[in-house]
């Protein structure tokens, strides 16, 4: 599994696409800073000490589901297209390859993310934590829907265009599911990872039981698929 993961997590990390990630989310954080200090009189202590780190959030509220899927889209259906999965098998379990594959595209978000905020922490001299593992909790949930969708859908290109869709899709539904008063769909708010960013309380960790679900979903039908 760790063979795995390692080997997950350069091939993000040396892709021309990852850099442009990195890049993007280095400049917002850039940017979130320096401007924020031009109206950060106008809010209260806690939105001041906030303000700096939203940008990041927010980035990752609109656009994350697009980038993570852009990135890892065919993770586990790339081995399957390629049969490079049975050489896999013969190495470890299948459960193995899918936490390793998770753990390092998890891994590559951590960092980039870490870095991100670290910058913005250096820049105005507060770290937030709390504000970075929600940001974390939402990619962890993010990264287990592209997963999930690898194992589901067996060819690369399919993937690649249901990406798209669920990215530009997932903000939208999820922030209607989370406010809108019709009784038929606001059930669908606790499914969703956006009803529990709102709260500013340990909310954000049922996140990560959403996406453990999810992983755990996704072990099951790769248990059972054909290589």
């Amino acid at each position: 599994m760790y063979a795995i993961g390692k080997r997950e997590f350069f091939s993000l990390a040396k892709g021309s696409k990852s850099l442009m990630t990195i890049s993007i989310l280095f400049l917002i954080s850039y940017f979130t800073v320096k401007p924020s200090g031009v109206f950060v009189s106008e809010l209260t202590v806690e939105e001041a000490e906030m303000i700096h780190n939203a940008g990041l959030l927010i980035f990752i509220l609109l656009f994350g589901q697009l980038i993570v899927a852009g990135l890892s889209h065919d993770s586990l259906n790339r081995e399957m297209h390629e049969r490079t999965i049975r050489f896999l098998v013969t190495r470890t379990s299948r459960a193995g390859i899918l936490f390793g594959k998770f753990f390092g595209v998890w891994v590559f978000w951590f960092m980039c993310l870490a870095g991100a905020f670290l910058l913005t922490g250096i820049v105005v001299r507060k770290l937030d934590l709390f504000l970075f593992s929600q940001t974390m909790s939402l990619v962890t949930f993010q990264i287990t829907v592209t997963l999930l969708f690898s194992v589901l859908i067996t060819k690369p290109g399919y993937t690649m265009f249901l990406g798209i869709v669920t990215g530009l899709a997932f903000p939208v539904c999820g922030l209607f599911v989370t406010y809108t008063s019709n009784v038929w769909v606001n059930w669908l708010k606790f499914v969703s990872p956006y009803y529990y960013l709102e709260r500013n309380d340990a909310a954000f960790l049922i996140i990560i039981l959403l996406a453990g679900i999810m992983l755990s979903l996704a072990n099951l039908i790769f248990k059972r698929r054909e290589c």
